[in-house]
């Protein structure tokens, strides 16, 4: 059955026609975005590195009557990248937006004790592939005369937590990364919009992937934190989040806080200096010790 177009709407003019590609599009966010711009009229470009996930993520779009070019790449490796994005607009012709999705969870220890190998990765996915996938198409953006890059951060790009400092790192730094970006779009006046995304508890497996493929190699230490994380922390759908992200797309706008992302933001400016003991605090009324 062929889903019903939603061009119609004011959010879907932007997408009508337009080739976007999304990374991380075998699950959570990144499915819900590759389905909303299909319904929305746009031509996909989609990776991911489950390939189970990405293709289940095809078929769905196929199914509806999309188009949709679905390849297996791992972000952090900016050969592989590249040679996507050579794929993409070999097919195309063009490129007009691009989500820089993907993203891997990784922590659960101090600083001190976490490996060198455990930044390497999560900087790798969540930093790294976001610059890979910004640079090796941000020259089709250009030239398409109408690019958006859009890039998806956490609430963890702007707060801190203990226990994450892989992630947290990797979050902050693709936000300083993307607003940088957009200063030089506007500075030199090139025709590329650049959104950073902020999403707070969205219902995705992230929390339960950062150990081992659906969750098998969780420890038993950290099975009450994934279960709060799941039932009581991540419950924006991940079809809403697609929603919010895609109607900020359409009116360019250059920052996008999800769930509880918009008064995390409100609790890291009014308290700059305090809000690590509040986060403290907070974390072990709710998971009783960090």
């Amino acid at each position: 059955m062929r889903r019903r177009r939603r061009s119609g709407t004011p959010e879907g003019s932007a997408f009508r026609g337009k080739v976007a590609v999304v990374t991380g599009a075998g699950s959570g966010i990144g499915r819900a975005l590759a389905d909303a711009l299909a319904g929305h009229g746009a031509r996909l470009a989609i990776a991911d590195w489950d390939r189970s996930g990405l293709e289940e993520t095809a078929r769905l779009i196929e199914t509806a009557g999309g188009e949709v070019l679905a390849s297996r790449v791992d972000v952090s490796d900016r050969a592989a990248v590249a040679a996507f994005a050579r794929e993409v607009v070999a097919r195309f012709g063009v490129v007009h937006q691009v989500y820089n999705n993907a993203g891997i969870a990784g922590g659960g220890t101090t600083v001190a004790h976490t490996g060198y190998e455990a930044f390497e990765r999560v900087l790798g996915v969540n930093l790294w592939g976001v610059i890979h996938g910004t640079k090796e198409f941000l020259p089709h953006l250009i030239a398409s005369g109408d690019g958006h890059v859009v890039n998806v951060s956490s609430l963890n790009g702007f707060l801190a937590q203990p226990g994450l400092a892989p992630y947290v790192t990797s979050k902050f730094g693709v936000r300083g990364f993307t607003e940088a970006l957009r200063t030089e779009m506007l500075a030199e006046g090139l025709p590329v919009a650049v959104t950073v995304v902020h999403p707070g508890g969205v219902r995705t497996n992230i929390a339960r992937s950062a150990y081992g493929p659906g969750g098998a190699d969780i420890p038993a230490e950290h099975l009450e934190r994934v279960r709060v994380y799941e039932e009581r922390l991540f419950r924006t759908p991940a079809e809403e989040a697609a929603r919010l992200i895609l109607a900020a797309v359409a009116r360019k706008r250059g920052r996008v806080l999800i769930a509880q992302a918009a008064a995390v933001d409100r609790l890291v400016r009014l308290f700059p200096e305090s809000y690590p003991r509040l986060v403290v605090t907070w974390g072990r009324r709710l998971f009783g010790s960090w």
